[in-house]
């Protein structure tokens, strides 16, 4: 029996994190930071144009880069790495879309205090016991196995007493993946009708967020921003299991 063999040799292997710090999880390359800059009139073009999702944005304000369209492909790092640069650690999931708008603006900071409030107050009772309906709205696959390896004995996610269901009457959290198809639209819909409420969001994934590379087309909506209320945002393309670990402890209030 080999696998008694190998638990031997190789120990518990499955992380501590979120009760403990793990340094595999602080050492991730996660997403992408902008460096605060004023960046000259006729550059801002040739900046913009780095990013094939249009996530950079230069102007009179400065420099602003938008995660929730970033796919991490790292061209702005590697070509301008003295206005970009990749940060460290997985813990990326935000409560506020705007928050993943980069650097923060500093009038945003108590909209966002108060999302997060609202949001604590709606999942207080979401601590033991908490069951996740997964809903693939047309992804390129991606995200699906970072999900699935929530369940391997690595991240084991069901020590934390989250579960994912195949029922959404039985489902807390709805987590949505893919670029919104607009045939998915109705089958979301029918999904979070049926959920108890009050019911709780996350897009996960850049397509989930803003439609990634293949958004506008005529077959998906940009994201589902515009069709649900999204509590939880997950950048990422994919999201590492980490980062999809450290959304759903956000959701369910366990983190802040």
């Amino acid at each position: 029996m080999p696998w008694i063999t190998r638990g031997l040799r190789h120990g518990v292997v499955t992380t501590r994190w979120p009760a403990r710090d793990d340094a595999y999880q602080g050492s991730w390359r996660g997403v992408v930071d902008a460096i605060p800059e004023d960046v000259p009139t006729a550059e801002r073009g040739a900046i913009e144009a780095l990013c094939p999702t249009s996530a950079i944005s230069a102007d009179d304000e400065g420099l602003r880069l938008d995660r929730g369209r970033c796919i991490l492909c790292g061209y702005c790092v590697n070509l301008r790495p003295d206005l970009f640069a990749w940060s460290l650690g997985a813990a990326t999931a935000v409560a506020s879309r705007t928050t993943l708008v980069v650097p923060a603006r500093p009038e945003t900071n108590e909209a966002i205090d108060a999302t997060r409030d609202e949001l604590a107050a709606r999942t207080k009772m979401l601590r033991r016991s908490v069951h996740v309906r997964h809903v693939d709205a047309g992804s390129d696959g991606s995200e699906e196995w970072e999900i699935l390896a929530l369940l391997n004995p690595v991240y084991d996610i069901h020590r934390l007493g989250i579960f994912f269901t195949a029922s959404p009457r039985h489902a807390d959290i709805l987590l949505v993946t893919g670029v919104g198809g607009t045939g998915m639209l109705a089958p979301l819909a029918r999904t979070l009708e049926a959920m108890p409420t009050p019911p709780v969001v996350v897009a996960a994934g850049t397509e989930a967020i803003s439609g990634g590379l293949v958004h506008p087309t005529y077959a998906t909506s940009g994201g589902i921003g515009g069709a649900l209320q999204v509590d939880v945002w997950v950048p990422g393309s994919p999201p590492s299991p980490f980062s999809l670990l450290h959304g759903l402890l956000l959701a369910v209030g366990r983190l802040t």
